[in-house]
């Protein structure tokens, strides 16, 4: 299915993953000390920049390439612990790299690639969720540039990022008739004379933190403005499907690790005089759990390739998704119930998989509104909301 090209990548992140096992990923659970060192391998290696154009420190490969990263580091162990670390940096700024000025680039995208700044997303609203189009974070117009007024929920790695990618209203919601106008994106400093940061305490992903954040009067130059003003909401539209695919591997990634957790410990634990791993009440599910996952691996693949290939690909990335969040969320369940009574403990681990893996069935698009999208754009029934 992979080029040797391909294989070649996940040998090198699998080598990079290797010196940070279970012990190193339970610990930052425990202490929500962000993975500094292992970010830091990324940034040396240049993998932060493995989708982002040559011209700017990148290696100018597809979602594919990113895919199999991805993978790679959450089915080491790392889960959405290690993916979260790195996963902006990754895609998130897909907006400057089409929509941005030959200026913008240069500034915006090395030092991102190089580890030199952080960068968080400032989307979500706590009266918004989902509904985008209704958030209420205000830029206004002042002299050469804007003064922002809001507030952002679930906004990951505010505590330490110095750079946000920021959607925020410039003009009043169906002023044109259009809901998704009059919403403007930029990517500017994370000035906390102006930002207040409270960090949410979660279920898990501790180690990479969740936060409300609180804008009172940021300014923010023109030049910080991606493209034209009141079009952010379609620019990031842009990055939509590259970012399903992500979370979708990933989920893939760490439903593997609970799979590969829960066949380990079925042969090695024995009972009655047996290997619980004879059971067929064991067996069957873990092998349902392998079929599951490598149906949504091939929906997540097939996603990524025709983005890569400049095809539609709305349908299959939702699907993907879907599928992803749903088959490893059940391997998680599934790995913990093969454990019994020692599932629920912390040493082995597949507690904090199946806390890990709630983020996929939430984020970044609820379950829910992806049944919504392949209901009314694939099977052509009417709007539900």
């Amino acid at each position: 299915m992979f080029t040797e090209d391909q294989i070649a990548i996940k040998d090198a992140i699998d080598k990079i993953c290797e010196n940070y096992g279970d012990d190193y990923w339970l610990e930052t659970d425990r202490t929500g000390t962000f993975p500094e060192d292992f970010v830091k391998e990324f940034v040396d290696g240049g993998w932060l920049g493995i989708a982002m154009p040559e011209e700017y420190g990148g290696s100018n490969l597809g979602i594919t390439e990113a895919s199999i990263m991805m993978q790679a580091v959450a089915e080491s162990g790392a889960g959405f612990s290690g993916a979260s670390a790195i996963h902006l940096n990754i895609f998130g700024l897909n907006p400057v790299v089409v929509f941005g000025t030959e200026e913008q680039k240069q500034r915006m995208l090395p030092p991102l690639i190089q580890g030199k700044e952080r960068a968080c997303f400032g989307v979500t609203e706590p009266n918004a969720g989902l509904d985008t189009t209704n958030l209420q974070t205000k830029a206004e117009k002042s002299g050469n540039g804007y003064v922002v007024h809001g507030r952002k929920m679930w906004t990951s790695t505010g505590q330490t990022a110095n750079k946000i990618l920021l959607l925020a209203r410039t003009s009043p919601r169906d002023e044109n008739g259009k809901r998704a106008e009059g919403l403007s994106l930029f990517y500017t400093d994370f000035d906390r004379d102006y930002i207040e940061v409270r960090e949410i305490e979660k279920m898990g992903r501790k180690a990479v933190d969740s936060n409300a954040v609180f804008i009172d009067g940021l300014p923010i130059p023109q030049d910080d403005l991606i493209g034209e003003e009141g079009k952010g909401f379609y620019y990031l539209l842009h990055g939509l499907n590259p970012e399903r695919v992500l979370v979708a591997v990933e989920a893939i990634g760490l439903g593997r690790a609970a799979l590969r957790k829960a066949v380990q410990y079925a042969g090695d634990r024995e009972v009655f005089g047996r290997q619980i791993g004879q059971n067929q009440s064991i067996q069957h599910p873990l092998a349902r759990s392998w079929a599951e996952l490598e149906a949504a691996n091939l929906m997540a693949y097939r996603a990524a390739e025709l983005y890569d290939n400049g095809e539609e690909c709305g349908a299959e990335s939702n699907a993907a998704k879907y599928l992803a969040g749903e088959a490893g969320f059940t391997a998680c369940e599934r790995a913990i119930m093969t454990h019994g009574g020692m599932g629920y403990a912390k040493e082995f681990h597949v507690e904090r998989y199946m806390r890990e893996m709630m983020i996929a069935r939430i984020a970044p698009v609820s379950r829910e509104m992806i049944l919504n999208y392949i209901s009314e754009r694939v099977l052509g029934l009417p709007r539900s909301y």
